[in-house]
Parts: C-alpha cells; structure tokens; sequence
C-alpha cells in the first residue's frame, strides 16, 4: 500500500487524544457519544480510502475487531456477573495472596475480569486499615497487567497476537518472565505492606479483626460460561464459529445472572461500549501505518529484544499496550523478514522479538493509569469507596520507583 501521507496522521492524533482528553477534559471525555464524535472524525476519512482502494484489507481488520472486542465483552459481561465478598484479616500476607490469586486468575478471565471480580473484597478487607494507598496501586501492577502473560486469554495484546497466527500455547514461554518480574514485584509489595501494617494504629488492628467475614462466590454458574470462551479460543474454533461461542456465552451469563448480583457489583456496559468505540477508530486508523511498518520497518533500526521489550513498554505506557503490540509485531515481521540468521520463527516473528515484545505490552501497560483497560476502572471504584489513590503522575512516580529497577533487571535476564 503507497496512499498519501495524511492517511497516517488520524492513528497519532486518536491515540493522542485518547492519552490527553481525560486529564485536560474529563467530565466532556466521559460521555461515550463524544467519543464516538472525536473517533469517526477521524476515523471515517481513513475507512473511505481503504475501502476504495483495499478493500480486502478492511475486511480483515473489520474481522480482527469483532473478534477482539467480542472476546472482551464476553469476559466482561461473565466476569461482572460473580460476586465476591468478604472481609478477611488485612495482614501483609493475606493481602499479597489477594494480588497473587488475581494474577493467577487474570490468564484465564482476562485482566479486566481477575481485576472486575476481586478489587471490591480486596478494599473491604483493607478497609479498616488507614495506611494504604500503595495497596491499589500494586493490585494494577499485578492484576490488571503483570499477571495476564501466560494465555491470549489474559491480556489483549496477547489475543491480538493470537488472532494473527501465534498459538494458544506460545505464551506459556513466557512463564519465565512472569516469574520472575511478578515475584519481585510481589516481594517489593510484601516488604511495603509490612511496613505499613506496623504503622498501624492498635484500635485499626482490632477493628480490622474483629470485622473479620469469610468470603463468598455467588453466580457461579458464570465459571461454566467462563469455560466455554476458553475453549472457543484454546481448541481454535474457526471464525464466526469462536465469535458465536463467546458471544452465546456472553448472552446466557446475561439472562441466567440474577440483576441483584450485577448491581452489587455496580456492573454498566458503559465500559465495555467505551472500549469498543475507541477500538474500531484504532483498528481503521492503524491499518495503513501497519502495512507501511512491515514494509519498511527494519528500516527504523530497532532490531533487538532489548529495543523491543523498552520500544514497545514504553509506547504501551502512554498510548495504549494493544494498538501498540500489533504496531510493533509487524515492525517485528519486518525485521524477521531481513534477517539471514536460522532462527525459530513463530507467526513470520523471530520468538525471541515476539518474546520481548509481548512482555513488554503486559508488563508495561502498568506504568500509567492509560496503559491498559483496567487501570482506570480500579483507581475509579476505590475512590467510589473513599480510598484515597495517587493521581496521574503520583501513580507514575510508584511505577518509577518499583517497575522500572525490575525491567531492568528483566531486561537484562531474558532480552539482553
């Protein structure tokens, strides 16, 4: 593809607004029909071009999208119908197994679900403590980024790359680097919260035991939906079949879910509409700079898994890990393509950029609250429940200071 140079303008001004509208407008931003303004403005000019002049392409990326945004509401949609409560003792271990467990589970229910499903009994359990803004701030270190590294399932980025070829499987070689840069960052917390919890006062320690209260699952007939859109996607049912399956399951944890249950857990669809409207304005308008990257991105001189790993980290901060991934991976396919070295190739990727790259999206999505999904919906419900958390660049200097001394550590590991 050679259009004219404005078609690659509209990607870099979405993704800039997306980044910068929160903060400088955020009552006008929250307003899902304003996003859907700013997004087909820009958007609709690039979706002429491509359907005049590439219209098979289009159809591709129309059927990236729905797959990709079917796949998050449907985990979405069964996530926010099982509610879990309780008030366990808010010790430094009871709180570590709470991010623990989450990032454990976020490979099978997503980010967003593992991080949906436990934040409300995680800040109940430390609600009687005083010292604990650093508590919500590792759950989105750990549970709504680190800890979905292992399946498609866990993170978007992920699907994107398992959506172009890469098999359900490939991401279990990443356990190593989930180990070790989740290890790390749940010691880090574990040492924090400790200090903290000594800083306590006496009459917080027993208000905070004597409001001990076990926790409880209800719906749980959403983990056999839950089970059915890991199949669609771990047995490879082909397209529209895996869309049907997810969007069926989706569709029967709606109806079957008591509306009590989604209450309690606050559960609106503003959200997921949210994501899905600033998604299709991403896929339409990254299609051309993709095309352009895996034609002349060994070009840029970025060609090591180290230049991965901070490349696409660091973009995955600021504009979003999932537009960013499929950026790199063809700037990746490109590099693969001009290299004489044997080496295995996984999707048209070299493994060891795949590697690099997709530990980079997940992982580094935590360094802002824009990163990832999820980021936001956490820092919002603990200020819904009166917990104070740090504001944007307050949250910047925690990742700072705790996230970035560990990639460096990981970086020279695994992708020096």
């Amino acid at each position: 593809m050679k259009p004219d140079g404005w078609i690659y303008f509209p990607f870099g001004i979405l993704l800039a607004l997306i980044a910068v509208m929160p903060l400088g407008l955020p009552h006008w931003w929250e307003q899902n029909r304003h996003k859907a303004l700013v997004t087909a403005l820009l958007s609709l000019p690039v979706l002429v071009a491509l359907l005049l002049t590439h219209p098979a392409e289009l159809g591709h990326t129309a059927a990236e999208y729905l797959s990709f945004i079917v796949l998050l509401a449907a985990l979405f949609i069964i996530a926010g119908g099982i509610v879990v409560k309780g008030d366990l003792r808010a010790t430094p271990a009871v709180t570590t197994g709470f991010l623990l467990f989450g990032a454990i589970i976020a490979n099978g229910i997503g980010t967003t679900g593992a991080s949906m499903v436990l934040i409300r009994p995680l800040l109940q359990t430390i609600s009687e403590r005083k010292r604990i803004t650093h508590i919500p701030v590792f759950f989105i270190f750990t549970v709504s980024n680190i800890g979905g590294t292992l399946t498609p399932l866990g993170d978007p980025p992920l699907f994107l790359g398992y959506l172009r070829g890469v098999p359900f499987a490939w991401t279990l070689s990443l356990i190593p680097m989930w180990l070790v840069t989740l290890a790390l960052v749940l010691i880090v917390f574990f040492i924090w919260d400790t200090l903290a919890y000594r800083r306590e006062t006496l009459a917080d320690r027993i208000r905070d035991q004597s409001a001990i209260s076990p926790l409880t699952v209800r719906g749980k007939i959403n983990f056999v939906f839950l089970l059915g859109v890991v199949a669609a996607v771990f047995f490879q049912l082909p397209s529209p079949y895996r869309e049907l399956t997810m969007g069926a399951m989706a569709l029967l944890s709606f109806v079957s879910t008591p509306p009590a249950l989604r209450r309690e857990n606050r559960f609106s669809l503003n959200p997921i509409a949210e994501v899905a409207i600033l998604f299709a304005g991403i896929f339409v308008t990254m299609a051309p700079l993709l095309d352009l990257l895996r034609e002349r991105g060994a070009e840029l001189g970025i060609t090591q898994p180290w230049q991965f790993f901070w490349f696409t980290g660091g973009l995955s901060a600021f504009l979003d890990n999932a537009p960013t991934y499929l950026a790199f991976s063809s700037l990746a396919e490109s590099v693969t393509q001009h290299s004489t070295a044997t080496v295995e190739v996984v999707a048209g990727i070299r493994a060891d950029l795949l590697r690099a790259l997709s530990c980079g999206a997940v992982f580094m999505g935590a360094n802002t609250y824009i990163g990832n999904g999820p980021n936001f919906m956490v820092k919002a419900i603990a200020e819904e429940q009166g917990i104070a958390v740090p504001h944007f660049f307050g949250y910047m200097v925690y990742s700072s200071v705790v996230l970035l001394p560990i990639f460096l550590l990981v970086t020279f590991l695994f992708f020096g």
